[in-house]
Order: structure tokens, then sequence, then C-alpha cells
């Protein structure tokens, strides 16, 4: 599993649907890789306001169960987005409580990450995920590298080589 943070939460212009990236922590070797999450309107507002510390005044579903889960004496150790089968990923909540007891709680990955963020809990990816769904972050060095990959190749053109 890798460790992830959210690196934004925006809307996608083409569906106006909110969706959340994902980013391996520093540290992680995995080739600038970026995992994108559409989740849903009341999933992204219940996390932006748990990133942005905003506590509304009666709580929320996801405050509902972070605090049913502290009153039975279990704390959120993780999350685990694990799997995706048919363009649907699956989440794992994964919790720990008096003696040794620990607990897998399926879950959608939004309200997933809506819990972790108001309980500090690490999110973690299976690296099969990050795989298959996972997009390549291009960063301006990228850019410029590649204008002036073109610059040189533009340099050592001759026109008769379009000649047929």
């Amino acid at each position: 599993m890798i460790p992830v943070g959210i690196a934004s939460l925006s809307v996608d212009s083409a569906s106006n649907q909110p969706v959340i990236i994902l980013r391996p922590l520093e540290g992680d070797d995995t080739g600038g890789r970026l995992l994108p999450i559409w989740i849903g309107q009341n999933e992204a507002t219940a996390i932006l306001l748990a990133l942005q510390d905003i506590a509304p005044p009666r709580p929320m579903t996801h405050d509902l169960l972070k605090d049913a889960i502290k009153a039975l004496g279990a704390e959120v150790e993780r999350v685990e987005i694990t799997r995706i089968e048919s363009g649907t990923f699956y989440a794992l909540i994964v919790l720990s409580g008096p003696g040794d007891m620990s607990l897998q709680v399926d879950a959608r990955p939004s309200d997933s990450i809506a819990l972790a963020v108001r309980t500090g809990a690490p999110i973690f990816i299976s690296e099969q995920v990050l795989d298959e769904a996972a997009v390549v972050e291009v960063t301006e060095e990228d850019e410029e590298t590649q204008v002036e990959q073109f610059r040189e190749f533009l340099e050592g053109v001759d026109p008769e080589d379009f000649q047929g």
C-alpha cells in the first residue's frame, strides 16, 4: 500500500462533477502519478469543510460516524483504497480498538477520505489501483524539456527532408 495525500479537490470542467486528486506522499517513487477520483457533491463539501477546519453547527454524517467510532472506544487507524472494478473504486476503513480489536469496514473512497480528514488517519492506495487508474503529472519542467527538444529537432531539420 502506498501512502497518499490530497493534492487537490476541484470540479471537473467537462462533467461539472467534483474530483479529488490523490498524490503519493514525498519519498514514494511512483513516477509523478496522481489518482483522480470523481465524487459526489455532498462528499466533496464534507471533505472541503474538514480540510478548511470549518465545523458545521450540527454534525454532518461523517462527523457523526467519527463521534460514534470514538464513543465505542475505537479509532480510525487508516483508510485503504483497495481496488477498482468497472470504473468503481472500493475502499476499507480500518478500525482498531480496545484489546486487539481490529475491524475493516467496506466504504466508498469519498466517505473514507472524508472520515480520514476528520480523524487525521492516513490514506493508502494499493499499487494495483495506482497502476490501473493513475495519470502522470505534467510539470512545467516537463513542458520546458519538450519545447527544448522540439527546438533542437527544428534546428536540425533540412527542408529537403520533406521533399518527396
